[in-house]
């Protein structure tokens, strides 16, 4: 399964294509700050109680940890079994974009429900666009895909050992989305055959979030290109 783009580089390419380029080639020079991995901690911890209802969910990446490649035909297989099925970060990759599905349900009829899992209470563009990329991947490699939800927490969260789940259902607004994804996905992989970009920093350091490259880009680090992917 080979694959030069997954959801988190579109999204960083969205931000920033000088971005995009070291995320995949010089992933050791980012610099993320202590709260932002407190942020991922807590987003992991309430995705994990989201997956806690669905019981009996397979989840892959305990299965395969590290091995990428197989992701997709572990998912393929899993879906081939009769009756429902949950997956968790289920494998999809086309046109060279490589996606994993936080919750993917396959009901007993065979229709396919996918949910992204955001510990936010609100969905935010750039949450959406996290969903038009997966569902320009998962789309083109399932025929029986039913909807395609974010689930966030409800106000009345709080601390409650189960929080407050909320769903907003964007298959529509992902369908029509899906020639803009087509554009930025060959534009994306133009930017990761050639050379670094030439970036002046600006707003896109910080917005939508804080680039993990901001050190790099201030000439504070060197960096030696690695050319495989």
């Amino acid at each position: 399964m080979k694959h030069l783009l997954s959801k988190s580089r579109y999204i960083r390419g969205l931000q920033c294509t000088k971005a995009l380029y070291l995320d995949t080639f010089c992933p050791e020079l980012a610099r993320v700050s202590y709260e932002t991995r407190q942020k991922f901690a807590v987003g992991r911890s309430f995705e994990r109680m989201f997956k806690d209802t669905f019981p009996d969910g397979i989840d892959i990446s305990q299965q395969l940890k590290g091995r990428i490649d197989r992701y997709a035909d572990l998912t393929t297989e899993l879906l081939k079994q009769e009756g429902a099925v949950s997956i968790f970060e289920a494998g999809f990759c086309y046109d060279g974009v490589l996606v994993l599905a936080d919750v993917l349900h396959k009901s007993a009829d065979g229709t396919i429900d996918v949910y992204e899992v955001k510990n936010t209470s609100h969905v935010t563009s750039v949450i959406r666009n996290d969903v038009y990329v997966q569902y320009y991947v998962i789309s083109h490699c399932i025929d029986n895909l039913h909807g395609f939800s974010v689930v966030y927490r409800g106000e009345n969260s709080g601390t409650a050992s189960v929080p407050d789940f909320c769903y907003e259902d964007l298959t529509e607004e992902a369908v029509l989305q899906q020639e803009i994804v087509c554009k930025n996905v060959a534009a994306f992989k133009e930017v990761l055959c050639g050379m670094e970009p030439s970036m002046e920093m600006g707003a896109q350091c910080d917005t939508p979030y804080e680039c993990p490259y901001k050190q790099y880009c201030r000439g504070e680090m060197a960096v030696q290109t690695n050319l495989q992917i």
